[in-house]
Order: C-alpha cells, then sequence, then structure tokens
C-alpha cells in the first residue's frame, strides 16, 4: 500500500483559499482539495471531516492573524499614517475579504461545534473593528474625518470600496494604489 503524501494546515488553507475564489463556496468540496493536494480524500477526513468545518477553521485563522496586523499598527502615528498601514493591510487581503462573504451560506448541519465556531467567527468579526473605530475617531479629534458621518458607515465604505470588482482588468500595480487613493481622498483633485 503506497504511504500518503505529508502536507500541512498551510497547504490546506492556501488550496481552500484558491479553491474558493475559483469555484466559490457551493463549488468547493473535499474531493477538489484532495485532487488539488494530490492526496485522498480519506488523508483530508483526517484533518477536517467536512467542508463546512475547513472553511470555517480558514476563515477563523485569517482572520484572527488580520486582528494581529491591525493591532500592530502603531496607534501613536499620525491618522494619515495609520490609514495608510490599515488600508495596506486590508488590500492585501482583498481575496480574503471576497471569501469572507461567503460565511452566510455555510450551513452547520446540526453541528454544534460549526455553530460555536460561527458565533466566534462573528465575534472576532466585531473585535477587528476595535482598532480602526479608534483610528477614525483620531482623525475626526483631528479634525481630519468628517465627524457627520457615523463611523461604521467609514468602515463598511473601506471595506466595500476594497471589494470592487477589476472588470477592466487594470493591473493591480495601478488599481490597488488608486483604490487607496479613492478611500483617502474621494475623487476631488488637490484634496
Amino acid at each position: 500500500m503506497a504511504r500518503e503524501r505529508k502536507f500541512s494546515t498551510t497547504e490546506i488553507f492556501r488550496e481552500t483559499e484558491r479553491l474558493l475564489l475559483t469555484v466559490g463556496y457551493e463549488g468547493y468540496n473535499i474531493s477538489l482539495l484532495a485532487e488539488a493536494l494530490n492526496v485522498s480524500r480519506a488523508a483530508i477526513y483526517k484533518y477536517y471531516t467536512n467542508k463546512e468545518e475547513l472553511v470555517v477553521d480558514f476563515m477563523l485563522e485569517h482572520i484572527q492573524q488580520m486582528i494581529v496586523q491591525f493591532a500592530a499598527v502603531d496607534n501613536e502615528q499620525a491618522f494619515e499614517h495609520q490609514l495608510d498601514e490599515v488600508l495596506d493591510i486590508i488590500l492585501a487581503s482583498k481575496d480574503l475579504h471576497h471569501i469572507f462573504s461567503m460565511a452566510h451560506v455555510i450551513e452547520p448541519k446540526g453541528k454544534q461545534e460549526i455553530v460555536d465556531k460561527m458565533e466566534h467567527l462573528s465575534r472576532l468579526h466585531q473585535e477587528m473593528y476595535v482598532p480602526l473605530q479608534a483610528m477614525i475617531n483620531k482623525g475626526k479629534e483631528a479634525g481630519i474625518v468628517d465627524n457627520t458621518i457615523p463611523n461604521s458607515l467609514i468602515i463598511a465604505f473601506i471595506f466595500q470600496s476594497i471589494d470592487l470588482p477589476n472588470h477592466m482588468n487594470v493591473p493591480d500595480e495601478v488599481f490597488l494604489p488608486a483604490l487607496k487613493k479613492l478611500v483617502k481622498t474621494g475623487i476631488y483633485k488637490g484634496v
């Protein structure tokens, strides 16, 4: 009997991300993942018994990484520099934001462990916004950010902006800085 190729959770998550972006949540399954990793489905099942748990764990891992990255932004620096760093973090995770939007279609199928993980994911999502709220408040206190716009709307605007599709296939080296500039200054020249 042939030995199964060794692989890591990191490889599982990397291929999960690629497949979710390629085929979506509905098209994603353990068989596709096993094929992408060149292993048997049984080998995957040693790590995860179903796609729901695997995808939620993938999301948990990446949202925790984003929380760590946001927490590492120096809140002593000027608002403009903080915003720059935060936008860089968000833009670097642009594809993950699209995957996180798939969370609402995950069915726990009566498995309490998945329900608990989904609730944890929701709490982490809220926790992720705490440093962003503080940054926006700093911008408002400095008179840089409009006080009349609710923080939640500003955060939603930032995340929805980076989720804009690139239908014209503008190269990333042009598209991403332009997107960042739009978030920071709008469409007005010289603002």
